[in-house]
């Protein structure tokens, strides 16, 4: 992975986690802050648990002016209560909105609060360091891909240089041939033309010799004319 990218993927997550944190502490000033305002109008009531889980509670009660109340996101710190069960409740007079079982402070949202924001850096670092580990392996992969690929193209490269090589051996062993063919034939030519010219000497030899053969036998008759033509 890009080390840029790498390093906004953890920017996101830390800035994540900061977030989870913030909505943790706003949510304990919030339950302090609430009770603050219970305790400023506080008054105490019986009321009547219609519903219950472990995050949400449901509850009606009565007010002294004859009002009855449930408050729209239910009772604070809910916990341990049961629908049917009957408990004695706070509220504030100004909004009665704002109601929790009696004894029960802020201090309970600290420990769930707290919890969140460990679980949420934890659920942050896990995916940090899953990130940083696939990060890791992603560069070593495309590392070895690189190497390969890089000795996939010098073995190209060392074939071609041989090929070439090759190549140039080829042509220097056919150049050679034929020199070796072209001294054959100017062999050949300077054999044929001192054939020739033994063949033309010997030629004119034997012409040079019955030339002289010729002279030689009519010699003798001229003789016997001129012996001849001395008797008459």
């Amino acid at each position: 992975m890009n080390p840029t990218i790498l390093r906004r993927v953890q920017k996101v997550l830390l800035t994540l986690g900061m977030v989870v944190t913030a909505m943790c502490l706003v949510l304990i000033v919030a339950c302090f802050r609430n009770d603050a305002e219970i305790e400023k109008h506080k008054a105490t009531v019986t009321a009547d648990v219609v519903y219950a889980d472990r995050l949400h509670a449901n509850a009606y009660f009565q007010t002294p002016d004859g009002s009855v109340h449930s408050p729209r996101l239910g009772l604070l710190y809910p916990t341990e209560l049961t629908a049917g069960q009957r408990i004695r409740v706070d509220y504030s007079t100004a909004n009665p909105d704002l109601a929790k079982p009696t004894g029960r402070t802020a201090v309970l949202s600290i420990v769930p609060a707290v919890s969140v924001a460990v679980l949420g850096w934890i659920v942050v670092g896990a995916l940090m360091l899953g990130v940083a580990e696939f990060s890791r392996r992603w560069g070593r992969r495309r590392a070895a891909l690189r190497t390969a690929r890089d000795e996939a193209d010098a073995g190209s490269a060392g074939a071609q240089a041989d090929g070439a090589a090759r190549d140039e051996v080829d042509a220097g062993s056919a150049g050679a041939q034929a020199d070796g063919g072209a001294r054959g034939d100017d062999g050949a030519q300077s054999s044929g033309a001192q054939a020739e010219a033994e063949a033309s000497s010997t030629g004119a030899m034997s012409k040079s010799s019955a030339a002289e053969t010729s002279r030689g036998v009519s010699r003798p008759d001229t003789s016997a004319e001129v012996a001849g033509n001395l008797g008459r």
